[in-house]
């Protein structure tokens, strides 16, 4: 028996039907679909882990810790990584399976979809989306603890001499802050040096550096903004 007829023997065996080719061409488009989402949302997830890299202020508080990679692990967004290596598996995925995928290997379909992400993300960034996703994300979902909160956590210790919050009330040479537990302070501010973008108004979150000398006093030597170098006012979203 020829070679043919053997195959077509085995095709009418297995009742193999022919699939139509405008199958091949969605699903190929499914996939290229899924690779492009995922691209996208990983650029999302790695804007926001730049924003949380941009506000963990190593040059000020690191000496805090006993090491700057402990500060670094206090201030990573874990969630958001983990949402970036998902996305990257379903880009690496999505690719596989589209049409002529098989040809790239594991690695360069890797390096391809995390040098898109990290591309569009630097530029989703720069553009200040990373702040607006990563707010929205704290403001609607409970049981996220955001940028910025874990920003509070480590700029309140005023046993260390930092302090932050929002000020409630200015005076002649003091102020009253609250700070993210609710506690209110007596800031001193005569003799401290105040950062240009400061406004010391009703309502400003800023951070402190100084000493305490009671319970609730605080005596200021450094007044600074709340936001990082070249960041929008961030005091409409507090």
């Amino acid at each position: 028996m020829k070679p043919s007829e053997r195959l077509i023997q085995t095709i009418k065996k297995r009742k193999v039907r022919q699939v139509p080719i405008w199958h091949f061409r969605l699903q190929n488009t499914m996939y290229w679909s899924m690779f492009i989402l995922a691209v996208l949302l990983g650029a999302m997830a790695f804007s926001v882990i730049l924003f949380a890299l941009q506000q963990a202020d190593f040059n000020m508080v690191s000496h805090l810790f006993h090491s700057r990679l402990e500060l670094f692990l206090g201030v990573l967004p874990f969630f958001w990584i983990i949402l970036l290596i998902f996305f990257l598996v379903i880009a690496i995925y999505s690719i596989q399976h589209s049409q002529k995928g098989y040809k790239f290997t594991v690695i360069k379909l890797g390096g391809f979809s995390a040098a898109l992400s990290i591309l569009l993300g630097t530029l989703f960034f720069i553009g200040g989306g990373a702040h607006q996703l990563e707010h929205a994300f704290s403001v609607n979902l409970t049981t996220y603890e955001g940028v910025n909160e874990k920003k509070a956590k480590i700029w309140t210790l005023p046993e260390d001499g930092y302090l932050c919050g929002d000020i409630e009330k200015k005076e002649e040479a003091s102020l009253h802050l609250q700070d993210y537990t609710g506690k209110i302070w007596t800031i001193q501010y005569e003799q401290a040096f105040v950062h240009v973008a400061v406004l010391l108004e009703k309502g400003e979150k800023i951070k402190l550096v100084g000493e305490m000398t009671d319970e609730d006093m605080f005596v200021a030597k450094e007044i600074l903004p709340w936001c990082g170098p070249g960041m929008a006012d961030q005091r409409q979203n507090r």
